[in-house]
């Protein structure tokens, strides 16, 4: 196989239930958009089965790769590694429960095509189409409008998992990252901004995954999360 054009990410941890459709959904789909590319799931410590089932697509098909960690360590470490083994000019990643419409694909990698250093979908835009919870909708804004007050940010939905990246520009910035959890999506979207990358962000049509749920633990973490990262840019230089 000739070393692909993009190199498509799946996080995932204990979603076995979600990789048979997610996988062969992803196939399909960048199929349409370059002969060339490879799908990695970057698979973080799971116990229900995941890791075997995807060895076993592994086997049957060469563009699906397994990145397997027997214990788990974060989905911000798994995209960290992902990001730096992926063979791709182009690589993205996006959740296994393919919350964010995969018609949009084209269009996040195009954006790399096209000179964009970081591309993301937003659920925030005028035009985005989402369904999700009063709650969550209250949270991820009021969250969104304080990562753009406090830590200048002029992207609108730093947390939708559907980010594209050029390679090359982005390995810079992965030593960087401090999060290992959730919060990796809006720290390299905010060292990339500081770092003068050019970011595409565009409206997608999104449906909240099962179980999401908002905490007031959430809540807090959120809080201390973007004041940690004012903090390491502004004080500690880090």
């Amino acid at each position: 196989m000739s070393k692909p054009e993009v190199t498509a990410i799946i996080p995932v941890y204990n979603d076995h239930h979600s990789l048979g459709a997610a996988i062969p959904r992803s196939l399909e789909t960048l199929a349409k958009i370059t002969p060339d590319f490879e799908i990695i799931v970057a698979e973080d410590g799971s116990t229900d089965g995941s890791t075997e089932f995807v060895r076993d697509y592994e086997k049957r098909d060469p563009r699906v790769r397994l990145l397997h960690r027997d214990e788990r360590q974060g989905r911000g470490k798994a995209l960290n590694r992902a990001i730096r083994e992926a063979n791709g000019s182009i690589v993205c990643y996006y959740d296994v429960d393919l919350a964010t419409d995969m018609q949009h694909l084209e269009e996040l990698v195009g954006a790399i095509r096209g000179g964009y250093d970081i591309a993301t979908g937003s659920r925030l835009l005028p035009d985005s189409d989402i369904v999700r919870t009063g709650g969550r909708e209250i949270a991820s804004r009021s969250y969104n409008l304080l990562v753009r007050t406090i830590l200048g940010s002029k992207v609108f939905d730093h947390q939708c998992g559907f980010k594209a990246f050029n390679k090359e520009r982005i390995l810079p910035v992965l030593p960087t990252i401090r999060s290992n959890h959730w919060f990796w999506d809006t720290e390299i979207l905010v060292r990339g901004q500081r770092m003068g990358f050019r970011v595409r962000e565009f409206p997608v049509h999104w449906r909240a995954g099962k179980g999401t749920t908002v905490r007031m633990k959430d809540v807090f973490e959120m809080g201390s999360a973007i004041l940690r990262l004012w903090w390491q840019i502004h004080v500690s230089k880090d």
